[in-house]
C-alpha cells in the first residue's frame, strides 16, 4: 500500500483578508508580530524600555481570523490574553530600505488582536525558549478588514482601545509608539524580503489581561477600523 503524502504547493490557498473598496483581497503569506513597541506595556509584563533594536515573533498566515468571529478558548492554557493592535499591510517588495523609502512600502492598515496564551509564553519566556507555543495557534490573529493608505494615509496618533463585554481594558495612543511603522518596516527589511502579503502587527499598549468563554472583545484603532470578537467554549 502506498502511505506516501502527496502534496502540491500550488494547491494551497493563503488567507485573503478584506480590502475596504475593492473586490479584489490581500492574501497574507506572512504575519510579524512586534513585542514590547510601548513602554507602558513593558513595564506591565516586567521589562524596562531599553535602546535595543525590535524584537519579533512570527504567527502562521492560518492564524488569521477575520473579525465578528466566534473563535474556540484554545487548549492548553487557562490565562489566555487579549492585545489590541495596528497592523500594517506591506504593498510593495522591501528590502534593506530606509524608514523614510519604508513609508512607501505600506499598503495599508488594519486593527488587530494578537490573541496570547499568557500562561504558556511566560513559561518558556522563562526557561529561555521560543514563544511559539504561547502565540502562534489557530485563530490567535483576529483581523478587521485592511484599509487602504490611499484613503487614510499613514496614521501617526489616533486612540487604540479595547474592551471587554463592554469595560474598556486597554486604552492608549499610537503616537506612543517606541518604534513607528516606518522604523518597524525598514528594521524588518534588513532580515527579510518584504513584499505583498507581509502583515505586521505593530505592539500593543498597557491593559492586557485574561478573557474566557463567553466573552465579547471590541477594539479600534481611530481613523482605520475597529475589530470585534466572541469567544466560545474550548475546542
Amino acid at each position: 500500500m502506498n502511505t506516501s503524502l502527496e502534496f502540491d504547493p500550488q494547491s494551497l490557498v493563503l488567507p485573503r483578508v478584506p480590502i475596504r473598496g475593492s473586490n479584489q483581497p490581500y492574501h497574507v503569506r506572512r504575519i510579524f508580530c512586534v513585542a514590547l513597541n510601548y513602554a507602558d506595556h513593558a513595564r506591565e509584563m516586567g521589562r524596562e524600555v531599553s535602546p535595543e533594536p525590535p524584537f519579533y515573533f512570527t504567527k502562521s498566515p492560518f492564524a488569521i481570523t477575520h473579525t465578528d468571529s466566534v473563535v474556540p478558548y484554545p487548549p492548553a492554557t487557562a490565562n489566555y490574553h487579549h492585545e489590541i493592535e495596528l497592523v500594517a499591510a506591506i504593498g510593495k517588495p522591501a528590502f534593506r530600505v530606509s524608514p523614510a523609502e519604508a513609508w512607501d512600502c505600506v499598503f495599508g492598515y488594519a486593527c488587530g488582536l494578537d490573541m496570547t496564551r499568557r500562561d504558556l509564553q511566560l513559561a518558556a519566556r522563562d526557561k529561555g525558549r521560543p514563544w511559539e507555543v504561547g502565540k502562534d495557534f489557530e485563530e490567535s490573529a483576529i483581523v478587521s478588514e485592511i484599509v487602504p493608505v490611499s484613503e487614510i494615509g499613514h496614521p501617526q496618533s489616533g486612540r487604540i482601545a479595547a474592551s471587554v463585554n463592554g469595560e474598556t481594558k486597554q486604552d492608549s495612543d499610537i503616537s506612543m509608539f517606541i518604534w513607528n511603522v516606518a522604523e518597524l518596516v525598514s528594521d524588518l527589511s534588513k532580515y527579510y524580503r518584504l513584499g505583498p502579503g507581509d502583515l505586521i502587527y505593530t505592539g500593543t499598549p498597557h491593559g492586557v489581561g485574561p478573557v474566557r468563554a463567553g466573552d465579547s472583545l471590541h477594539g479600534m484603532v481611530a481613523g482605520v477600523a475597529s475589530i470585534d470578537l466572541r469567544i466560545g467554549p474550548a475546542a
